[in-house]
């Protein structure tokens, strides 16, 4: 099978991003992106992001999961904390998050450090989930080789009974991380590949260093 995609490109011409416009804290830019986006008919599921860890065996791994908040400390989102992004987290908690709003021509890439997130703000968010995914969360162990779908099912019918007119309980191997940004690249599509990439960089003394880099 071959296919040459060599003439596969665009002009991109949206949009600019120059320094004048880039605030002190790359969170409120962050934010500003990120509404955006989300007020955009164009884009679907705006809290879709990659995350890449360095697994155990040495090979960066990417993967979209849902970013379920944000603050001026950083990013947070939830997983089972056995699965193979966990596990390599608890090896190297030094991960990379990015979105790509292709209609909007943007990019953000920001490199952080993963904490686990406090046991309470787990559970209020776990209680806030609606009871197929907390059963799915008892019934997945996730990352692991199942013998078949039917046994995954089966696995998740024997939760619904266990928990049947109960309370679901969070797993205590499920819950969340906040990444805390050390870098924030902004990347705006520019025409002939001259694009816009800002990047804030955090300094020893907590401040935000703007740096544009050559596209």
């Amino acid at each position: 099978m071959s296919k040459d995609l060599s003439n596969y490109r665009k002009s991109y011409e949206k949009q600019e991003l120059l320094e004048s416009n880039c605030p002190e804290n790359p969170m409120e830019l962050f934010q500003t992106w990120f509404r955006n986006a989300d007020e955009s008919d164009s884009v679907e599921e705006t809290n879709a992001m990659n995350i890449a860890t360095i697994g155990k065996d040495g090979f960066p791994k990417n993967r979209i999961v849902l970013l379920k908040k944000f603050t001026w400390e950083g990013f947070i989102f939830y997983t089972n904390y056995t699965s193979e992004k966990g596990k390599a987290i608890a090896e190297n908690n030094h991960i990379c998050l990015s979105f790509f709003w292709p209609a909007l021509e943007q990019q953000i890439i920001i490199k952080g450090k993963a904490e686990l997130l406090a046991e309470n703000l787990s559970d209020g968010y776990f209680e806030s989930r609606p009871d197929g995914s907390k059963l799915g969360a008892w019934a997945s162990n996730q990352s692991t080789v199942v013998s078949s779908r039917k046994a995954l099912e089966e696995n998740l019918n024997a939760f619904e009974k266990e928990f049947e007119g109960k309370e679901i309980p969070r797993p205590k191997h499920w819950g969340g991380y906040l990444v805390k940004p050390i870098s924030v690249e902004f990347w705006q599509g520019r025409p002939n590949r001259l694009h816009d990439r800002i990047r804030y960089r955090l300094e020893e003394d907590f401040s935000w260093k703007i740096e544009r880099l050559a596209p």
